[in-house]
C-alpha cells in the first residue's frame, strides 16, 4: 500500500475530539504552571518552558505510537513489561534519594522515572494476556491469578521506593481492567471479604510511619495543621477562596504568598481552583470526564479484545490519576504522590499520559474498516 494512501486514511479517521480535549488540558496546565512558579526566582520560575519541551517530546513519541498499528504491541507486550520491571529493579542501584524516596534514574540530560512508564507497560501486558486467554465466560479468582501477579510484582517494587500512590494506582488499573471481564459473583464476594484483613496487614506491616500520618491527618485534618497537615489545609483554603469565578490569573493568595508547597507537581489543582473558581474547575473536570468517557467508548468499539483492554487500561490511568489528585487536594482522600494528568509538572508523567492518549488514538483510528490493520499469523 502506498504511503500517501495510508497517510490519507489515517488523517480521515483521526480522532479530533480526543486530540482537542488532551490539548486543552495541556494548555491549561502550562498556563497554570506559569502562575504557580511565578513566585520563584531562577530555574524554578522557568519550569513552564521545560513543560512545553516535554509536551513536544511526548507529542512526537505519541505520533510514532499512533502511526504504528497497536497490534504490533501485542508481540512486544511481555518484552516491554520485562523492561519496565528491570528498570524498577535498577532504581535501587542507580537512583538518588530525593526527600526520602528513590524513584528517578539520572540519564544526564534528563531523569527517567520507571514507575511512570510501568503503568503503560502493565496495561499492554494485561491486554496481551487477556487477548490470548480464550475464556469469555465468568472468570474465577484462579483465572485472574496471573494478571494479579503481573500487577503485584511492579507494585511491590514501587512500594519499596517508597511510592504508595503509584503502587495503589497500578492496583486500581488492574481492578478497572478486571471489571470489564466477566468475574463470577462468588469470586467478587470473596474479594470483598478479603478487603478488611488486607487493609489490616497493609497498615501494620507495609505502610511507613509518614504514610500512616497522612491517613490520620486525613481522618482528623485539624490535628497537626502546622506540620503534617500543612499541604492539605492550605489546598482546601485555596479551593474555598476561589468562589464562583476565582481571584483571577496570578492572584491566588495561597500560591503567591508561598503558603502551599509543591504547587506545580502535586497541588496545581489548588492553584487553578483559587484563580479560576468553580466555573474554571468545572471546565477542567469536564475535560477529564470527557477523556475517560471517550476512552470507554473507544474500548467498546475496538476490533479485538487487545484493543478493548488497551482502551480501558489507558482510560483507567487517566481517571485514577485525576480522581486521586483532585480528591487529595480537596480533602476527600489522603495526600499521596499522584500527579494530575497533562497538568502537573514532570517529564515522565507528561510523557506517560501522552502515550496513553496516543494508544487511545491508535485504537480509535483503527476501529474503521478503511484503516489498515496488522493481521496476526
Amino acid at each position: 500500500m502506498r504511503s500517501d494512501t495510508l497517510a490519507h486514511r489515517l488523517r480521515e479517521h483521526f480522532d479530533w475530539p480526543l486530540f482537542i480535549a488532551a490539548v486543552l488540558i495541556a494548555v491549561l496546565g502550562v498556563v497554570n504552571l506559569y502562575s504557580a512558579t511565578s513566585v520563584y526566582q531562577g530555574a524554578r520560575s522557568e519550569l513552564y518552558i521545560s513543560q512545553v519541551y516535554w509536551l513536544v517530546l511526548g507529542g512526537i513519541l505519541g505520533g510514532v505510537v499512533v502511526v504504528v498499528d497497536y497490534r504490533h504491541l501485542e508481540r512486544l507486550g511481555y518484552v516491554l513489561y520485562g523492561f519496565g520491571v528491570t528498570s524498577l529493579v535498577l532504581v535501587f542501584a542507580l537512583a538518588r534519594d530525593v526527600r526520602g524516596s528513590a524513584r528517578w534514574i539520572d540519564l544526564g540530560a534528563f531523569k527517567y522515572q520507571p514507575s511512570e512508564f510501568m503503568k503503560i507497560f502493565l496495561v499492554i501486558a494485561l491486554a496481551k494476556y487477556l487477548h490470548d486467554d480464550p475464556r469469555s465466560e465468568g472468570r474465577t479468582l484462579r483465572d485472574l491469578a496471573i494478571p494479579a501477579v503481573l500487577t503485584a510484582i511492579p507494585a511491590a517494587l514501587i512500594l519499596r521506593q517508597p511510592d504508595l500512590g503509584t503502587a495503589t494506582l497500578l492496583s486500581l488499573v488492574f481492578v478497572s481492567i478486571c471489571a470489564m471481564t466477566r468475574v463470577k459473583l462468588k469470586s467478587i464476594l470473596l474479594l470483598l471479604a478479603a478487603v478488611g484483613p488486607s487493609l489490616w496487614f497493609v497498615w501494620n506491616y507495609v505502610l511507613l510511619q509518614y504514610q500512616k500520618d497522612r491517613v490520620t491527618i486525613f481522618l482528623n485534618p485539624e490535628a497537626d495543621i502546622l506540620r503534617r497537615g500543612w499541604h492539605a489545609h492550605h489546598a482546601r483554603v485555596a479551593i474555598g477562596n476561589g468562589g464562583l469565578f476565582g481571584n483571577g490569573f496570578m492572584k491566588g493568595t495561597q500560591n503567591q504568598f508561598l503558603f502551599m508547597p509543591d504547587q506545580y507537581t502535586d497541588f496545581p489543582f489548588a492553584v487553578y481552583s483559587e484563580e479560576w473558581g468553580f466555573v474554571g474547575t468545572s471546565l477542567l473536570i469536564g475535560l477529564y470526564t470527557f477523556l475517560v468517557v471517550w476512552a470507554v467508548r473507544i474500548a467498546s468499539q475496538a476490533k479485538d479484545r487487545f484493543g478493548a483492554v488497551l482502551g480501558i487500561g489507558c482510560g483507567a490511568i487517566i481517571f485514577w490519576h485525576a480522581a486521586i489528585n483532585m480528591g487529595m487536594v480537596s480533602g476527600v482522600l489522603p495526600v499521596v504522590g499522584v500527579t494530575l494528568p497533562l497538568f502537573s509538572y514532570g517529564g515522565s508523567s507528561v510523557t506517560t499520559m501522552l502515550l496513553a492518549v496516543a494508544l487511545l488514538m491508535n485504537v480509535s483510528m483503527r476501529r474503521s474498516a478503511g484503516v489498515p490493520t496488522f493481521d496476526r499469523p
